[in-house]
């Protein structure tokens, strides 16, 4: 870690809050448009016209030279964001926001069960523990066999674990390209293996969709760009906690704006969940390695 991301943790903080207000935002946005449109035509405008953002890393792009085997992780990468995003903008039409954001913090717990199998990292029993209060959260969130399990429940898991997938996948690129390679690379690839989807469910767009849909592109890559200023300011044991304060950005979102309930099973469960990345988060910068990304790294 800088010096300078060390020595400026109050900035980092600062820009990781504006990033996880960036987020919160897109959760409205998408929440506002509801199930007007298929998920999958849905997600295929917000990439599609989020292209437009791409303009100025046309120059890193242009200049990267990627072999065969490269491009097919692109590709394959691509693709599973793709299934991922679908199955995000499904739920957030059908579940409470709060639900959404506090599953979602579920990826990067996914992403150290993955780094373990995949990438042999060491799954040591604190880790395990950690892994499994997370598991519980989720369990105390849905509440099966109490409750009803919705389907927007089923595909926020899904898009949870491929979520995780994708930013494994992200860590394996770092050997082949820049950051903002992969960036621009996700996007590119997302809109086209979003493509097929969006086909199969096309209806004509409102106007006013494809407005609300291009603002909603624009949030998010003011977002990542915010996370990226955070983590040049400060280590992630600065950032990560300030991204937590999106369950309570989304449970107020929802409350005053969408009428929806506070759930404290919901609460509770997301609270758990984000004890179990604080304490895997704080375990890998005691033993100086890093493996669990920032939640934010899991948004859409």
């Amino acid at each position: 870690m800088n010096s300078t991301a060390v020595n400026r943790p109050v900035a980092g903080a600062l820009w990781m809050l504006a990033s996880g207000l960036a987020f919160v935002a897109v959760n409205g946005i998408v929440k506002y448009l509801g199930t007007a449109l298929p998920a999958a035509e849905a997600a295929f405008l917000r990439y599609g016209l989020g292209l437009v953002f791409l303009i100025p890393m046309l120059r890193p792009l242009l200049a990267a030279r990627l072999g065969p085997r490269a491009l097919a992780i692109f590709a394959g990468r691509g693709l599973m964001h793709a299934v991922a995003v679908i199955l995000w903008f499904f739920a957030m039409a059908r579940i409470p926001i709060a639900e959404v954001q506090a599953i979602n913090y579920l990826a990067p717990v996914g992403v150290t069960v993955g780094a373990a199998i995949f990438l042999g990292e060491q799954l040591a029993f604190r880790r395990i523990a950690a892994v499994l209060v997370a598991l519980l959260g989720v369990l105390i969130i849905l509440r099966p066999g109490i409750r009803a399990v919705q389907p927007g429940d089923v595909a926020m898991l899904g898009a949870a674990v491929l979520f995780a997938g994708s930013y494994l996948t992200a860590k394996r690129l770092t050997g082949f390209a820049s950051a903002p390679v992969i960036v621009g690379m996700l996007s590119i690839w997302v809109t086209v293996g979003l493509t097929p989807f969006a086909i199969a469910v096309w209806i004509p767009p409102e106007p006013w969709q494809v407005f609300w849909l291009l603002v909603t592109a624009g949030f998010a890559t003011l977002g990542h760009l915010c996370m990226t200023q955070a983590f040049r300011l400060a280590p992630i044991t600065v950032t990560q906690p300030v991204t937590f304060l999106q369950l309570l950005w989304a449970t107020l979102l929802g409350i005053l704006f969408f009428g929806e309930p506070l759930d404290p099973f919901v609460v509770a469960g997301g609270l758990m969940i984000i004890a179990a990345i604080a304490f895997i988060t704080w375990r890998e910068a005691v033993l100086q390695r890093r493996v669990t990304p920032p939640v934010s790294a899991t948004e859409v």
